[in-house]
């Protein structure tokens, strides 16, 4: 039954409301803090922190008449409307609001108060939004109590019918002009007129309208900012308005956070997809409001707010010296190979056209073939011969028969564990290259399973699953085993995302890629306790499960369809991973690059971003050049400056 509080309203026998415009102090009625306020405005009720004040309608019946919370800054400038209306759906349930009750105080403190608002609900026996106000935040969130599946969550704003006879959607206000978005996307847009749409979360490949799990997970943050940004990597600076989701990791049992906005309206909305099951009452992640100088602070914020609610660990310990090496991966090297096969070119170094998109994607599916003990063995005498010597050579895709079981391919690496101690007796390291979530050759039993019991990916939940991760990374990395020294870990965008999916009940999205990880990272520790754990998930509470993050695959375009110079969106990825995760080292990448002059450019400052990873040396895929001497001098130079810098100084980006 819906609760006593919540009114039926006759929007016929209402006055006008008079909607403040502007901030107006007045005598506060309950003074709860220096710098935080609560009094009455006629029909409003205003909470006035150190730089806004929110306003609601008192009663319910203006609340049923106007469902916002005006939220104006301290110069009278309004950032937003917040609806009061949110949505938390049952699988099959739609969750609709029928009625709103009076603006409720509620847990009143020397610093904080929360104000309540409920809601009578079509698909759960209570459900109520809460907005605490500190001083420097305005945190909002939803809670229900009743039983079901959780499907998609919106907050700021929900469906619902009002007591206007207005129905449908509702949402907030978008009051602002841009929205930084920390997340790698095509086309490139770090910052974005704040009519466009953003996700954030851990599905995403490089298929259409999926490209946004570059980074997975990302930080779960938003900048709303007054100023439109002059490019694809332009981030305009002035005042900023931060939105960022503080919970603790094992609560963000969503797949993905999406910013979804609707000619002058935006809501967020979580997709749960019915794997978070409730059982009495539910509470969502908070969603916090908070000022920041610029975009960068949003993250800052962002992290600091996780750290101190001890949902993020602090900074880690140094790590070995190796960790910090110049890297070679061999996957643009793989590509290239593959693009001169296609070609019908047997020279790897001889020139040949740019690919076509056709030509692009079939490189990419006949790369893994050249992840050969003999094709490592070519690219690693041209780096020698080049004066170019990797501390850290990374095997890429795929030395295994199978993903899921990662049994080395006999075929590609006839004595992978012998390659392994020759590098070793070289001074140099290795690290395999993981697929994230790939079921291939695991029982059924053990995975995320369709209706059909095909496995679609591991599952975290599942104990024998993550007993057999545990044995297998012990035998990758322990010394009776391959005694490799780490793992260069992919693919954590293919974190399984589906209603009709089977796999373990609150064991889903963000919460179920760090178990996996946590599990690989801890088992690799076990194994080897220098083990080197490369991720690309920089979220603040995955920084106890990855000792490097990789600033991963290069994109292309612009929203008009121009190239991005590689060097500028790479700089700004590393500043968003600097942010979030200030004491691991930073992978810089370097695939795939456009052409022979981009991978210099970017060549001659990765170092200053990063531990340099060379991808290529006899040709660039794309664009069919070949690589000279002159052109791998460039990098050795960069090399040599990075090692005397680090050996100066200690490893930089620590």
């Amino acid at each position: 039954m819906p609760p006593a509080s919540v009114a039926t309203v006759d929007p016929a026998a209402l006055d006008p409301l008079p909607v403040p415009s502007r901030f107006e102090p007045s005598p506060p009625l309950e003074p709860v803090e220096e710098g935080l306020r609560i009094a009455e405005h006629g029909r409003w009720l205003t909470v006035s922190g150190r730089w806004y004040s929110l306003n609601l309608p008192l009663g319910a019946e203006w609340v049923n008449r106007s469902p916002y919370a005006v939220l104006l800054s301290e110069d009278g400038n309004n950032w937003t409307d917040i609806s009061l209306l949110a949505s938390a759906d049952r699988i099959g349930e739609p969750d609709e609001t029928l009625g709103l009750g009076a603006v409720e105080l509620r847990d009143r403190s020397d610093d904080a108060v929360t104000l309540v608002v409920p809601a009578r609900s079509s698909a759960w026996d209570t459900r109520e939004v809460r907005l605490r106000c500190t001083p420097e935040t305005i945190e909002l969130s939803v809670a229900v109590r009743g039983s079901g599946a959780l499907d998609d969550v919106t907050l700021f704003g929900g469906r619902g019918v009002l007591a206007s006879g207005a129905s449908g959607e509702f949402r907030s206000a978008i009051g602002f002009r841009s929205v930084f978005v920390p997340v790698p996307t095509e086309p490139v847009a770090f910052v974005r007129p704040a009519r466009a749409a953003a996700s954030l979360g851990v599905v995403g490949d490089a298929d259409p309208g999926r490209l946004h799990g570059i980074f997975s997970p990302p930080p779960l943050a938003l900048g709303l900012g007054r100023r439109d940004a002059d490019g694809p990597t332009d981030v305009p600076g002035g005042g900023w308005l931060g939105l960022s989701v503080r919970a603790p990791v094992e609560d963000l049992t969503f797949t993905t956070l999406r910013y979804e906005p609707l000619d002058a309206g935006f809501w967020l909305r979580l997709a749960y997809e019915g794997h978070t099951p409730v059982e009495g009452g539910w509470t969502s992640p908070t969603l916090v409001l908070r000022p920041a100088a610029d975009a960068w602070a949003v993250l800052d914020d962002h992290r600091a707010d996780l750290v101190d609610a001890g949902f993020a660990p602090g900074l880690p310990a140094s790590g070995p010296g190796w960790w910090a090496e110049p890297m070679f991966c061999g996957w643009g090297a793989q590509c290239a190979r593959s693009a001169h096969a296609l070609h019908g070119t047997p020279d790897p170094t001889a020139p040949t056209g740019p690919e076509t998109p056709v030509e692009e994607a079939t490189v990419v599916l006949l790369a893994p073939q050249l992840a050969r003990e003999s094709a490592y063995d070519d690219f690693l005498r041209i780096l020698r011969a080049n004066d170019l010597e990797p501390g850290t050579i990374v095997i890429d895709d795929r030395w295994q028969a199978e993903y899921g079981t990662a049994t080395p391919d006999l075929e590609h690496w006839p004595d992978l564990k012998g390659w392994i101690a020759a590098r070793h007796a070289e001074g140099r390291k290795v690290l395999l290259w993981w697929k994230a979530w790939d079921p291939s050759g695991l029982p059924a039993e053990e995975c995320v399973r369709d209706r059909t019991g095909r496995a679609v990916a591991v599952d975290p939940g599942n104990a024998a699953y993550l007993a057999r991760l545990e044995r297998i990374v012990g035998e990758l990395l322990g010394p009776a085993g391959l005694d490799a020294d780490g793992f260069k870990i992919d693919f954590t965008q293919r974190t399984p995302s589906g209603r009709t999916l089977t796999g373990t009940p609150g064991v889903w999205g963000v919460t179920a890629l760090h178990r996996l990880l946590e599990t690989l990272y801890r088992a690799a520790k076990a194994a080897k306790p220098d083990a080197l754990v490369v991720t690309h998930a920089i979220h603040p509470s995955f920084g106890d499960v990855s000792d490097m993050v990789r600033l991963n695959d290069v994109l292309r375009y612009d929203v008009s369809g121009r190239l991005t110079p590689v060097a500028d969106q790479v700089a700004v990825r590393h500043a968003i991973a600097r942010r979030t995760l200030p004491g691991h080292l930073v992978d810089t990448d370097q695939w795939p690059m456009p052409n022979r002059d981009e991978w210099l450019r970017y060549a001659r400052v990765q170092h200053r971003l990063g531990v340099p990873a060379l991808y290529y040396a006899e040709a660039i895929d794309r664009s069919g050049e070949p690589i000279r001497t002159e052109h791998l001098e460039v990098v050795a130079d960069t090399w040599r400056e990075y090692r005397e810098r680090i050996a100066a100084r200690g490893p930089g980006e620590r």
